[in-house]
């Protein structure tokens, strides 16, 4: 029975961390070669706290809890890279984001943690 409900939390947290569909996902080294790309957008779903203690300048802070209410701020057009502490936020972020018809979306795998 242990081994189990230990299985079904594993299987959950993998697909918790698993990119929603039609997501792409960047390494944290193939993002530093986008971040002078002026076409792109850049949105970190960390919490104004976590922000402002460390971030990457070229993103922009929209929490994840507020990310719904403030899709209008961004262009559905344009690329959208997300990046939160460790992937999961973002990865969850950019599943709202292509569910409300925003075309090309890319999860920052590794986030903030791997930033150096």
């Amino acid at each position: 029975m242990e081994w189990i409900l230990i299985g079904a939390v594993v299987a959950f947290i993998v697909w918790r961390m698993m990119p929603a569909k039609g997501v792409s996902t960047i390494t944290i080294t193939d993002l530093k070669g986008k971040l002078n790309d002026k076409g792109t957008q850049f949105v970190d779903v960390r919490t104004p706290g976590e922000f402002k203690g460390r971030h990457i300048s070229q993103f922009q802070n929209i929490p994840l809890d507020q990310l719904p209410a403030k899709l209008s701020k961004l262009d559905p057009k344009k690329e959208t890279y997300v990046i939160c502490q460790s992937g999961m936020r973002s990865s969850r972020a950019a599943g709202i984001l292509k569910k409300a018809g925003f075309t090309k979306v890319v999860n920052v795998r590794g986030g903030m943690s791997q930033w150096q």
